[in-house]
């Protein structure tokens, strides 16, 4: 298709008010990224050229959330919403610049394939006038259905209109439409209103082109490519079948998931092969995960790299900014937040650094925090390559912990460590003989004179 020019409307106009949100309706996510979002990539991997967003509820948060993923995209507003086919005449300056194909998508429907879109193009490429995508159903009500005449398309017919013989066909109107450029703006102006809700319908073009003896065909797609998504339940429900799709995708690219139901990734997560993840792994945006890697069961990842060898949890967090190198390993109930963890670098339990690198082969013991936060700012800890850091202690930053250096147990390090020094930062222990026994006695005769 590459020798066609197209352009991609995409309709995004609508309040979505069963969502129950101030948030535009194509701005709610799946796998963190926008229902728009999704349509846009689709657009993107079917090559269909340059994109005219019509926006209408919620116009200036549509247009400043598609520059992240649909950055050439030129905006259109339809200050009245009369209807589909109003909408993608809202567009009409960019039409009229004579495109091969005219691609028309909907904003909220978030699964539609690569394949349901190149083969609408292929439809016109073939010498089609409209192209309609179809799929079929044995629950039909409620679509309107796709009426054939052989392989021709001659109407969609919402199921309100339908005779008791059309109700029963099971190809049905899955909304995205193709019209060859030379014909598109002739037929969306022939569109008229003359229906119960005074609107322009985008499905009245098939009809239209019809009875003017074009040539209007229908490709089938898949369900899913046609879902539309108007309430939360039904984005949960979008949710899971592009789970399940990433899963099924991630474990036939070499990945090995003990329970995939209980894994959920983001729409840019990358996995390597032969990694294991664990039940229970939740992939935020920007995750990066290398070859060989363990992930443990019930740890949250989010804009953070792992690398080769390396493994995460059981119970781990790692926030934006965790690089965790080849061969670290970062243990239960451990968090890092915007820190490098090198080569071989051990944060096995019980931990929380922040703002800092852990140098390769140091070994953080449990209970080691940074202190990272005076209240105003945030200062860095460098902890060097082979240092030691002793169970319970706190680093108040900004310090460095030299190349080889002890950090005793319990210590709270205000000062940085020489190199190959050991450091102790507690007060001397100090031991009364009886005071114990003392001091327990005299709780002990409180609390019976309390009752």
């Amino acid at each position: 298709m590459s020798e066609r020019t197209c352009l991609s409307v995409i309709l995004a106009a609508g309040e979505g008010t069963r969502m129950k949100s101030a948030t535009p309706k194509v701005l709610h996510k799946i796998a963190g990224l926008e229902m728009l979002g999704h349509v846009t990539r689709a657009l993107d991997a079917a090559g269909a050229g340059d994109k005219a967003l019509v926006v209408g509820h919620g116009a200036e948060a549509v247009s400043r959330a598609a520059e992240g993923f649909a950055p050439g995209a030129e905006t259109f507003i339809q200050a009245e919403r009369l209807g589909t086919g109003h909408a993608v005449l809202a567009a009409r300056a960019a039409i009229a610049r004579g495109y091969d194909d005219v691609l028309v998508t909907f904003g909220d429907t978030p699964l539609i394939s690569l394949d349901a879109l190149a083969a609408l193009r292929a439809g016109l490429a073939a010498g089609a006038d409209v192209v309609v995508m179809g799929f079929r159903t044995e629950r039909p009500t409620g679509y309107g259905r796709l009426i054939a005449d052989g392989d021709a398309l001659v109407a969609i017919r919402e199921e309100k209109d339908c005779s008791d013989e059309e109700r029963r066909i099971t190809f049905c109107n899955g909304g995205a439409m193709a019209i060859a450029g030379n014909s598109a703006l002739e037929l969306l102006d022939a569109i008229g209103n003359d229906n119960a809700k005074g609107e322009y319908y985008l499905t009245d073009v098939v009809e239209i082109a019809a009875g003017r003896g074009l040539t209007v065909r229908a490709i089938e797609a898949d369900y899913e490519s046609a879902l539309g998504i108007n309430n939360r339940a039904e984005l949960a429900g979008a949710e899971a079948i592009w789970q399940n799709r990433r899963r099924r995708a991630v474990m036939l690219d070499g990945v090995t998931m003990i329970d995939p139901q209980t894994v959920y990734f983001s729409h840019d997560t990358v996995i390597g092969r032969d990694t294991v993840i664990e039940p229970n792994v939740f992939f935020g945006p920007g995750v990066t995960v290398g070859e060989n890697v363990t992930i443990r069961a019930s740890s949250h990842l989010e804009e953070a790299r792992v690398d080769e060898g390396a493994s995460v949890g059981p119970f781990a967090r790692l926030r934006p900014g965790a690089e965790i190198m080849e061969g670290a390993k970062i243990g239960n109930f451990v968090e890092i937040k915007k820190t490098r963890v090198e080569p071989g670098a051990k944060v096995p339990h019980l931990s929380y650094v922040g703002d800092a690198r852990v140098g390769a082969k140091a070994n953080l013991g449990a209970g080691t925090i940074t202190c990272n936060y005076d209240g105003f700012s945030k200062h860095f800890t460098d902890i060097e390559p082979g240092a030691f850091i002793g169970t319970n202690s706190a680093l108040v930053a900004p310090l460095t912990i030299g190349a080889g250096a002890y950090v005793a147990s319990g210590s709270v390090i205000t000062e940085s460590v020489p190199a190959d020094a050991l450091a102790f930062g507690r007060a001397r222990q100090s031991n009364r003989a009886g005071l114990g026994k003392r001091l327990r006695d005299r709780l002990a005769a409180i609390k019976a004179r309390r009752g």
